[in-house]
């Protein structure tokens, strides 16, 4: 397999490295800003800026390290550009998750630590399944999103593209959540989510219009 290209270098990157290390993946270096060239994250060199993709594309596969909470944007952006200069995003799962074989993962997202993902689930591209996320039977998760940890998106349900639901909510059987949804932590989607926005509480309503 090539080595890995890591494309952001704050706290999620060093989760990601910790998945990289566990599954066996050479990290080559990192890209970040300019003023973060030369340094290092846990002892990978920030080896240059993102605008030096196309220089890595033909040797190496990437993985956008830069975090989602509050808008994917930047992740959207950075994906969009490595797929441009014809490179390869790789797709990583930890050692200690579990997914299973008839599961659908799509190119660039990374499933960490203790993340469960059962048979029938589908996940899009480019998609952060977090630390003790629960994804169950017949999931599906769009793209450009964001599981965070102790989530549990139970059986049937659908979540669109560029959603995040914060650490240890609880999506009901069956329910759907439509694109550019922020779901709050510790909220209970009991009910279809139909309308982008920042929805929160038990049950979840609508607090911020988007």
């Amino acid at each position: 397999m090539k080595p890995l290209i890591l494309i952001g270098g704050g706290g999620h990157c060093q989760s990601v490295i910790e998945v990289a290390e566990s599954c066996g993946r050479a990290i080559r270096g990192i890209l970040d800003i300019p003023a973060e060239v030369g340094k290092e994250v846990l002892g990978y060199p920030v080896i240059g800026t993102d605008e030096e993709i196309a220089n890595y594309a033909a040797s190496c596969e990437f993985v956008i390290t830069v975090g989602f909470i509050k808008d994917p944007a930047l992740r959207i952006q950075l994906y969009n550009r490595v797929l441009e200069s014809g490179g390869k995003l790789a797709t990583l799962v930890a050692s200690s998750a579990y997914v299973s074989r008839h599961t659908k993962l799509g190119q660039g997202t990374v499933v960490m630590h203790h993340a469960f993902i059962n048979a029938g689930a589908e996940v899009g591209e480019n998609v952060i399944l977090n630390t003790f996320c629960n994804i169950e039977h017949g999931v599906y998760i769009g793209s450009q999103c964001h599981i965070s940890t102790g989530v549990m998106v139970n059986g049937d349900c659908r979540v669109g593209d560029n959603c995040f639901i914060g650490s240890q909510s609880v999506l009901a059987n069956g329910v759907s959540v439509c694109d550019d949804v922020l779901v709050g932590a510790c909220s209970f989607v009991r009910k279809s989510i139909l309308k982008p926005g920042v929805y929160s509480g038990n049950p979840a309503i609508l607090k911020i219009k988007r």
